[in-house]
Parts: C-alpha cells; sequence; structure tokens
C-alpha cells in the first residue's frame, strides 16, 4: 500500500504568529496534495528570537498555544501531525510510569509531538542528542545544552501509515539510536531539523541516506531553509529518501514542501531480499 507524505521546509523568525500562519498555509497546501502525513521542521513556531521558557511556560499552561495549534491542524485536516519541535517545561513520564519533575533550572525540554487524525497526542520524542558545538559560520558556536536538557529515551510512534521513529536534527550523526529504532520496528524515520548551511553542505544528504539505507527505512527529513537573522542560516533541502537511498523529493531553499508517496511494499521487498539485519555479527 502507498502513502503520501509531506515534509514542511520553512524559513522561522522569532515572530510566532508569522510562523504559524505561514506553517498553516503549508499543511494546507500539503493536503491539498493528498499528504496523509505532514512533517513539520525543528523550531518551526519560533527560532532565534523570543525566550524559550516564557512559550514552555505556556504549554504547561490550560491555553497551550503550540499544542492546540498543532492538535487543531491535525483534526480539521483528518491527517498525522508531526510538530517538528517545540519547547516543553514537563518531562515525559519514566519508563516505569512514574512521573518526571518539570525542569526548574530555566531551561526546557525539545520535544517533537505527533498527533493522530483526531488531533490526540499519540507520542512525545524528546531531543536525545543536544548541539555543542563549533562551526565555521558566522555563529561560529551553539551552544544547546545552555538552552536545552536532553530527552531519556528513543521513541516509536504507531501511526496509520506504519511505525515512524522520531528523531531530531543533530541525532542524525548518532547511528546507534536508528538501529534501536530499527529493533523497534520502525518503517519510517523523521528528522525535523534546523541544520546549519556549513554543515548540511557538508553532511546533510549523505547522513539522510546513510541512515535509510543502513536501516531499510523511508526518512522523512524537514529542514529549515534559509536566513533567519544576522549570524543565522539553515541549510534547507529538506527531502524524503527511500529504504535503497534514493532521494524522492526535495525542496532546496525557502519554504516549500517535498512530498511523496511511500510503498511499503518496496520496504518489505528490500528487507526480504538483502536482510542485513539478520546477517549482522556484531
Amino acid at each position: 500500500m502507498k502513502h503520501r507524505v509531506a515534509a514542511v521546509q520553512m524559513v522561522s523568525s522569532g515572530n510566532i504568529d508569522h510562523n504559524l500562519t505561514a506553517a498553516a498555509g503549508l499543511i494546507r497546501a500539503a493536503v491539498e496534495q493528498g499528504a496523509e502525513l505532514v512533517l513539520l521542521p525543528e523550531n518551526f513556531a519560533v527560532l532565534d528570537g523570543g525566550p524559550l521558557r516564557q512559550f514552555a511556560e505556556r504549554e504547561g499552561a490550560a491555553d497551550t498555544l503550540l499544542q492546540g495549534f498543532l492538535a487543531g491542524q491535525a483534526r480539521s485536516h483528518g491527517i498525522t501531525l508531526i510538530g517538528g519541535t517545540i519547547p516543553l517545561l514537563s518531562r515525559p513520564p519514566a519508563s516505569d510510569g512514574s512521573q518526571r519533575p518539570d525542569l526548574d533550572d530555566g531551561r526546557v525540554r525539545p520535544a517533537s509531538l505527533v498527533y493522530d487524525p483526531e488531533g490526540r497526542l499519540i507520542a512525545r520524542y524528546d531531543k536525545l542528542h543536544l548541539f555543542d558545538v563549533k562551526v565555521a559560520d558566522r555563529q561560529a558556536e551553539y551552544l544547546e545544552s545552555r538552552s536545552f536538557e536532553a530527552g531519556d529515551d528513543p521513541v516509536i510512534a504507531t501511526t496509520p501509515l506504519g511505525r515512524v521513529g522520531l528523531t531530531i536534527c543533530y541525532d542524525l550523526r548518532f547511528p546507534e539510536l536508528y538501529r534501536k529504532l530499527l529493533e523497534a520496528g520502525a518503517e519510517i524515520l523523521t528528522v525535523p531539523s534546523a541544520f546549519t548551511r556549513t554543515t548540511g553542505e557538508a553532511h546533510w544528504e549523505v547522513l539522510l541516506r546513510a541512515r535509510a539505507i543502513e536501516n531499510q527505512c523511508f526518512v522523512l527529513a524537514a529542514n529549515q531553509g534559509g536566513v533567519h537573522n544576522e549570524s543565522r542560516e539553515t541549510y534547507g533541502h529538506t527531502m524524503i529518501v527511500d529504504p535503497w537511498g534514493k532521494v524522492l523529493a526535495r525542496v532546496e531553499r525557502g519554504e516549500g514542501l517535498a512530498v511523496a508517496d511511500l510503498d511499503l511494499q518496496q520496504l518489505v521487498r528490500i528487507r526480504q531480499d538483502m536482510p542485513i539485519v539478520n546477517h549482522r555479527r556484531l
């Protein structure tokens, strides 16, 4: 069976109203093209502007702006919607079901939320790997750990399209996470991102295709793609990759949609013909 999906590319700013309007328009355009699942990029609602903790505090209240937006978009269009990332103060329950305390040290959790076609939250993944690196661009250094706390566990979302392994941006450089998702039954891997132009030009496509090939999964990668302020530029090149490593659709720069049909029978055939998981020696 084939399912049409869309990965959204944005050029988000610090203006949350503008960003949500842009996201809503792109989601609507994806649905008009027949998309059943839509993936938004990392930091789709706010990027490089505005206090993250203030947004996160509102997300803990009854009138949640961003979660309400995502739930409403999923419900009104009847789609599975993966909300890139939003800042949250709450931590998800521990693996034993116990509730972890909320953050109180000024940082937030970067969370990717999945909503079903009824607008119900069905999965949450908090970014495991934080981008604390030096990059040869105008910003020079990125220290996500100043603003964010890393997540704890890999997450699979069971959706009408199949089992979706959730990852975020810098996670892409850690193949062991993707192997754990494969072992948990992932058929589709999502990578909402804000990859810098410098690192993206060097590594973005090769990493995405490698994760698709080595795990024999479809990969949906929604990136930010443009100039956000005087020191921040993202790479774009949002794309959808099949389990053989073929790029099915891409958007180079600026706002846009990568739309493709995922043939899950192709995935089954590839795994049957080349059963790499069964051939592992280590």
